[in-house]
């Protein structure tokens, strides 16, 4: 058998961008005056016009990494996740996370599961400086078989502070923030290469300090304090967060740039052994997993050296050059399109 994908796991990309189109394509209402939106693709969250600022809108889940909670019976982390997967988002505009909303979809009530959840959710609020102000619970027996968890993320970001990766040009450096772990993306792959290879996610693996599943669930790491204090003080051309699609992601910025990952961040263990373990080759591993660069900024070089001087997970991983997409060397890997 040749090496797992996300294809082969049940998630396919680029079906998946053809859907996406397929429902935008039909979303063609435009609002004038206050609100209005602004429109540039590519953008992690959405902006509307307020005024002198605008306020950003961007919604996520935390995906089949509750799965994992689930045979752990572990759920504390997972509201975490919920929350890092908006607010990182919501910071690649430089805009500040201010206020959120969850929505909880539940095959049966367990008080004892969204206890969890909630201890989750309130520390990833604290981590962000950002305040839970409602949602929902909606039970679903016919619908949902367990839980499914996602939430929605409200900011504002002034105009004249507004990054959007346009202004990204030849010379630039790009910055990574290492990550967590996994964070909350790319794990039916994971789950489907564990249980291809019959680990039991309460097993430890050679290499790893804790068992498989622990180690899937390590929460996401939340960048607003680190990344909002980076852009007020320093220039910054582009923000990016390593997500879905992993390295696939800095293609949101300006276009006609060739980025080259020249020194990647060594992947944590957890990375290594799922590489390993599920034959996945280099290429796959990078647009699937963020492979421990978990955020991008891409800044001037005198910036960029700085930024590196001033934080310890913070490196140098490559450059934006003329051309177009996104490399990682040696291998020469090529991602074109989002």
């Amino acid at each position: 058998m040749s090496g797992w994908t996300y294809a082969k796991s049940g998630v396919d990309i680029d079906r998946k961008s053809s859907a996406i189109k397929a429902l935008v394509d039909e979303i063609g209402y435009r609002r004038e005056g206050i609100g209005r939106s602004l429109r540039i693709p590519g953008l992690f969250a959405s902006l509307m016009d307020f005024g002198d600022k605008y306020i950003t809108m961007a919604t996520d889940g935390v995906g089949s990494k509750l799965l994992i909670a689930e045979a752990l019976n572990k759920w504390d982390t997972v509201g975490i996740d919920c929350i890092a997967m908006n607010v990182n988002d919501t910071i690649c505009v430089n805009a500040e996370p201010v206020s959120f909303v969850d929505y909880i979809a539940i095959d049966k009530p367990d008080d004892g599961i969204t206890k969890s959840i909630g201890i989750g959710l309130q520390k990833g609020a604290e981590l962000s400086n950002m305040e839970i102000v409602g949602g929902e619970i909606a039970v679903l027996p016919e619908l949902v078989k367990g839980i499914d968890l996602s939430g929605t993320c409200l900011g504002y970001v002034a105009k004249d502070r507004i990054i959007t990766g346009e202004n990204c040009q030849k010379g630039d450096l790009i910055v990574s923030l290492r990550s967590s772990g996994i964070h909350s993306n790319g794990l039916t792959l994971a789950r489907k290469i564990v249980e291809s290879n019959n680990i039991t996610y309460t097993e430890r693996i050679s290499g790893l300090e804790k068992s498989i599943g622990e180690e899937l669930l390590t929460p996401t790491e939340i960048y607003v304090k680190q990344v909002l204090a980076i852009t007020s003080a320093h220039e910054v051309h582009g923000l990016v967060d390593i997500t879905g699609g992993g390295l696939r992601n800095i293609l949101r910025m300006r276009k006609g740039l060739r980025y080259v990952i020249s020194d990647p961040v060594r992947p944590a263990p957890v990375f290594e052994k799922l590489v390993e373990l599920g034959g996945v080759d280099a290429k796959e591993a990078y647009q699937t997993f963020n492979m421990s660069m978990g955020f991008s900024i891409i800044a001037p070089e005198r910036e960029a050296e700085a930024i590196v001087s001033e934080y310890a997970n913070a490196e140098i991983v490559g450059r934006a050059e003329e051309g177009n997409g996104v490399y990682l060397e040696p291998e020469k890997i090529l991602y074109d399109r989002y």
